[in-house]
């Protein structure tokens, strides 16, 4: 089977970056090979990106600088991760990708689509997800949550420049998502976020077993979808 490059999306403090590690531990324990990485991020060079990106010390940053930053990232991502990893059939776990800037860049800065849209194409080639999975909810619901998790993992001050913009900006971000959610649904796959860990695990476990039943050609794929009484 070739490679599997499936995506993760959501507002701040959503739960996605649990999900990753969780399904992670499941595709290992089916026997797949896989690959998590985050964006920004995922190379030494875009580690030092996503540290000027996501400090709070740099809030002035120009929307367009903004967006060449996370780009360049993104090429570099490709370069060094996500292609090698596709390539020898691995399955790639990424948490967040191009229709976050989409989202972010486009809809909550406002930034031109057709310039969002060139410069994600210019960056990603043909590095396409298969499958990316929204994880939508309430943006003060999402924030309650990004605000405890920096205080417990001491990011407060560090890595919350997005958390700290207004309110409105986080519910453009929302409304972002959900517009490519309606306009590319065949891709991009909505898991309710007010549901619990486990609920959300089991969803979409659902969603990737339909894609690799579908990429394997077997009808007979076996699900092992975990309740959630049975992780309790």
């Amino acid at each position: 089977m070739k490679g599997l490059f499936i995506t993760f999306e959501g507002i701040e403090g959503s739960g996605k970056t649990t999900q990753v590690r969780m399904l992670d531990e499941y595709l290992r324990g089916r026997g797949f090979q896989t690959v998590t990485t985050r964006e920004p991020g995922g190379t030494e060079i875009g580690d030092q990106i996503r540290k000027v990106l996501l400090s709070p010390d740099n809030s002035p940053m120009d929307p367009v600088a903004e967006l060449m930053l996370y780009e360049a990232g993104r090429t570099q991502h490709i370069l060094e991760v996500i292609a090698p990893a596709l390539g020898v059939g691995k399955i790639v776990l990424c948490d967040r990708y191009f229709d976050a800037t989409t989202a972010y860049q486009g809809a909550a800065r406002m930034l031109p689509r057709d310039m969002i849209e060139t410069l994600n194409r210019i960056a990603a080639g043909e590095a396409v997800p298969d499958l990316t999975i929204l994880v939508d909810l309430p943006v003060e619901e999402g924030l309650t949550r990004a605000h405890k998790r920096n205080r417990e993992l001491n990011l407060t001050g560090n890595e919350d420049r997005f958390e700290n913009e207004k309110l409105a900006f986080h519910e453009r971000v929302r409304q972002g998502y959900l517009d490519i959610a309606r306009s590319e649904p065949h891709r991009l796959k909505i898991v309710d976020g007010t549901k619990s860990i486990d609920e959300m695990h089991t969803d979409m476990v659902l969603l990737l077993e339909k894609l690799l039943g579908n990429r394997m050609g077997d009808a007979g794929f076996e699900s092992r979808v975990p309740s959630p009484e049975s992780r309790k």
